[in-house]
Order: C-alpha cells, then structure tokens, then sequence
C-alpha cells in the first residue's frame, strides 16, 4: 500500500469519527451540515481538523462544544497521538482553538458567558433536546405501524430493538434514540420500558398525546434553526459571478434574502 493510500484511508476513518460530532443545536453531523473544511493527516500519528460555522457570531458555547467534540472523538482513535482543531473565521475562533487545543476548561475560557455552567452542563442540555426530537421520531414511527397507545408506553426495549424501521428517518434516529436512552441509563435491561421523558419519568397513554405535543415543538423549532444554518451557511460561503469590479454588496444581501425566505418556507411545511 502506498503513502498516499494510506494517508486516504486514515483521512475516512477521521472523516467516519466525525460524524460523531454534532451541532449541539440541531443535533445534526458536523459532516452533515457541511462545517468540516479539511482533515488532513499530517503524519502517521497527527490530524489537523478545520471546521467554519455559518456565521461569524455563532454562539461560543455551541463553537466550543463542536471544537471540543471533534478532539475527543478524533483522540478516540487508537494510531492518533495529536490533533489540532482550527475553527475559522469566528469571532472567537483565537479563544476556541486555544482553549480546546490546550485541553482549557469551557468555564476559564468563557467566564462572561457561561453564567457558571460548565461543559458537561452546556452539554447536557442540548443532549435533552436531541432525545426529545429522536424520541418523537420513533413514537410517530410505532404509531404509524399500527401500536395502540397502551401498547406504545408498555413497549420494552426488547421489542424496540425487534422493530423493522420502514422510512429512511426511523432508520436513521432508531440506533440513535436508543444511544441516548441506554447512555443514560434510561433503560438498561430487556424488559425496562423504551419511552420514557428525560427525566425518566414513565408515560401513561393518557400522557401520550401531551407529550407528543410537546415533543413536535421541540422539533420544529430544531428543523427551523437547521434551515437557517443551511441558508447561511451556503450564503456565507457561496461562489459569486466575479464582474470587472468584482462582487457588488447587492450580490450578497439578494442572495441571502433568497437563501433565508427558502429555509423558513422549507421549515415550515
């Protein structure tokens, strides 16, 4: 096998890793949502990872949550000795990358806007949010397949982990929802109840309809945020026509107001 080869392969098993990390927002892939710029093996035992977010003011929680994210997952791997994390073009990219590369604690790098959480709680509550969007999934998903609502909030995790998904969504938040629920320790044995809130209270069929409510709440404003992440980020980043004078201001505000208008509508619907 050649360097070059070698080198490639080592790059997609960065890549796979990183498909770990998501934005804490939407709960969706960093990889998904296009924010990975380049990984790069520079040697046989460091990585250089550069991610951009859609704009420049992103929160730095959620910047730091992501730049910490793909540290620990990139570490994760057996032959990784080093990585270095690069997030640009951000107004606190120079505290970020310092922070994360320097294994700094979230609360001593950003004291004036953690109001005293630290990582792990930043952390935890979005981790509540993606359970509830995963969570709703799923129950839509049993519903549709004919589960009473009894049947539904008696339903193990035993016979969760025989269900046959039918959509591509299923699929893809079945493994998902159960992660969070085991890593949790929400459920653990075979016969633990699967849909349970975060806080591990039980449902009742009574409850079920609330709940659900609650739950498609949570979703659509998730779904809304990750239209309009999309919209900016393909607008922040976009190629433009260069004229004799290059690109004019117009090209941009056009161009986003287009962009933006078409992620609310998408959200929406």
């Amino acid at each position: 096998m050649s360097m070059a080869t070698l080198k490639a392969d080592l790059e997609i098993e960065v890549f796979e890793r990183l498909e770990r990390v998501t934005d804490p927002e939407l709960d969706e892939p960093i990889t998904d949502m296009g924010f990975v710029e380049r990984v790069e093996v520079v040697d046989a035992k460091k990585v250089e990872v550069d991610f951009r977010l859609p704009t420049y003011w992103c929160s730095p929680n959620f910047a730091f949550l992501m730049a910490w994210g793909i540290r620990q997952q990139v570490s994760s791997l057996p032959w990784v000795h080093e990585v270095k994390v690069d997030l640009k073009d951000h107004c606190f990219m120079e505290r970020v990358n310092e922070g994360v590369n320097g294994d700094r604690d979230f609360r001593e790098v950003f004291t004036e806007y953690c109001n005293g959480e630290s990582l792990e709680d930043v952390r935890l509550k979005f981790m509540a949010k993606a359970f509830d969007r995963r969570q709703e999934t799923m129950l839509l998903a049993v519903r549709e397949a004919g589960y009473s609502a009894q049947d539904i909030v008696d339903m193990t995790l035993a016979q969760y982990d025989a269900l046959e998904c039918q959509g591509e969504e299923d699929a893809k938040q079945h493994p998902r929802y159960r992660e969070l629920l085991v890593s949790r320790e929400l459920a653990a044995r075979p016969d633990d109840p699967v849909f349970v809130t975060w806080k591990g209270t039980s449902l009742t069929k009574d409850d079920l309809k609330d709940h659900l409510a609650k739950l498609r709440g949570t979703r659509i404003n998730m779904e809304f945020n990750g239209a309009l992440c999309r919209g900016l980020l393909s607008t922040r980043y976009k190629e433009v026509k260069m004229g004799d004078d290059g690109p004019t201001l117009i090209d941009f505000i056009q161009k986003a107001a287009l962009t933006n208008a078409q992620a609310a509508e998408q959200a929406q619907r």
